[in-house]
C-alpha cells in the first residue's frame, strides 16, 4: 500500500498497535508488516481475537504483549523503544456504553491517559489514535467538518471527545505529537459478526447467510458514511509517514465523504450475497424502533485530510461492500 500511494518506507521503524488483535488493529498489523516495520501488538483479547494475528506470531518482526491498557506498567513496557503508536484499543459501541458507562470510561479514558503517559515517557515520535465520528453528537450540519461539533449523545461519545482533549493537552504541555482519526462507521474483513454489540454490516451479512431477516432500527432513512477498512489503513499510514508538520496535532475525519441510508445498505448487502446464494434474495428486511443514542445522519467532509495528509480514498462503499461480502462468504 505504501508503494502504491507513494509514501516513505517504514523499514527500521517500530510501531506499537494497541488493540492489535481487533478488527482495525489486526489489519494495521498486517499492512505494517507488509511494509517492513517492526510491530508490537498490545491486546487483552477482550474484544480482539488471537486468530486475527495468528499468521504473524512466528515472525521475527512481530511481538505480542498480552496485557491491558488500564495497567500503566504494561503501557510503559509496550512503549519501550517505539517510534510510533497506533492506539486502537477501546471499548466501542454506543449501546454498550449506555449499559455499562463505568467500564467504557475506564478503558477509553483511563486507558487512553495511561497510553499517553507511557508514550510521552518513551519519547515516541508520534501518537496516532482512533477518534470517533460520535464526537459530532447532536450537531445537525452536513457534511461534518472537524472544528464544528455538537453535544455528545452517549457515554461512548463523551469518552472519545475526552481523548481528543487529552491529546491536545499532551501536545501543548509535554510536546507529544498526536494525530486523531475520527473514524466513520468502518467495515471490512475481520470485523466480528458475533456478540451483543456486533456492528451492523457483519451482523446483517451473518443473518442473511442464515436466511434470517435483519432488523433495521427505524424506517431505514438514517444514513452513515460507511468507510471501508483500506481507507482507514491509508489514513493511519499517512499519519505515520507525513512530513507535513502542519498536519500534526490535529484531528481528521476518516471517511469516504458519501452517505448511504440503512435501507440502501441492507438492500446492497442482500444483492451482493444473492450472487453467492440466490435464496438470500427472498429474505425479508424488517424494521424496529430507533435506537437510543443514535444520530440520524452522518456525512464527513474529507477536505482537511486531503489537503494536509494527501488522503486519497481508494474504496467507495460499493467497492468495499463487494470485497467485504466476498471475504465473509469465505470465512464465516
Amino acid at each position: 500500500m505504501i508503494q502504491e500511494l507513494n509514501m516513505p518506507s517504514l523499514k527500521e521503524q517500530t510501531v506499537l498497535v494497541t488493540g492489535g488483535a481487533g478488527f482495525i488493529g489486526s489489519n494495521l498489523v498486517e499492512v505494517l508488516l507488509e511494509n517492513k516495520a517492526r510491530v508490537i501488538c498490545l491486546d487483552n483479547f477482550e474484544t480482539g481475537h488471537k486468530k486475527n494475528i495468528e499468521p504473524y506470531l512466528n515472525s521475527s518482526s512481530f511481538t505480542l504483549i498480552e496485557g491491558d491498557i488500564r495497567d500503566l506498567d504494561t503501557c510503559h513496557k509496550a512503549c519501550k523503544d517505539v517510534d510510533f503508536v497506533l492506539h486502537e484499543a477501546a471499548l466501542g459501541s454506543v449501546p454498550r456504553s449506555i449499559v455499562n458507562p463505568i467500564t467504557t470510561n475506564d478503558v477509553n479514558v483511563n486507558g487512553f491517559l495511561n497510553m499517553l503517559v507511557a508514550a510521552r515517557d518513551a519519547k515516541v515520535k508520534r501518537f496516532i489514535y482512533a477518534a470517533s465520528s460520535s464526537t459530532y453528537g447532536d450537531s445537525e450540519g452536513l457534511p461534518k467538518v472537524e472544528d464544528v461539533i455538537g453535544k455528545p449523545l452517549s457515554p461512548y461519545a463523551i469518552t472519545k471527545y475526552v481523548n481528543e482533549l487529552y491529546a491536545d493537552i499532551f501536545n501543548t504541555t509535554y510536546g507529544l505529537n498526536t494525530i486523531g482519526l475520527r473514524y466513520f462507521n468502518v467495515f471490512g474483513r475481520r470485523q466480528d459478526p458475533n456478540g451483543a454489540y456486533a456492528a451492523v454490516i457483519p451482523l446483517f451479512v451473518k443473518q442473511f447467510m442464515k436466511y434470517e431477516s435483519p432488523l433495521i432500527n427505524g424506517d431505514g432513512s438514517f444514513s452513515r458514511d460507511f468507510t471501508y477498512i483500506d481507507n482507514v489503513l491509508q489514513m493511519n499510514l499517512r499519519a505515520i509517514t507525513t512530513s507535513n508538520t502542519a498536519a500534526l496535532n490535529e484531528v481528521y475525519n476518516t471517511a469516504v465523504g458519501d452517505r448511504t441510508t440503512l435501507l440502501e445498505l441492507t438492500t446492497s448487502l442482500k444483492t451482493y450475497l444473492s450472487h453467492y446464494d440466490s435464496k438470500i434474495s427472498d429474505v425479508d428486511i424488517i424494521h424496529g424502533p430507533n435506537r437510543v443514542g443514535d444520530i440520524p445522519h452522518s456525512l464527513a467532509s474529507i477536505e482537511k485530510a486531503q489537503q494536509k495528509l494527501d488522503y486519497q480514498p481508494t474504496h467507495t462503499i460499493e467497492k468495499g461492500l463487494e470485497e467485504a461480502v466476498a471475504w465473509y462468504w469465505k470465512n464465516l
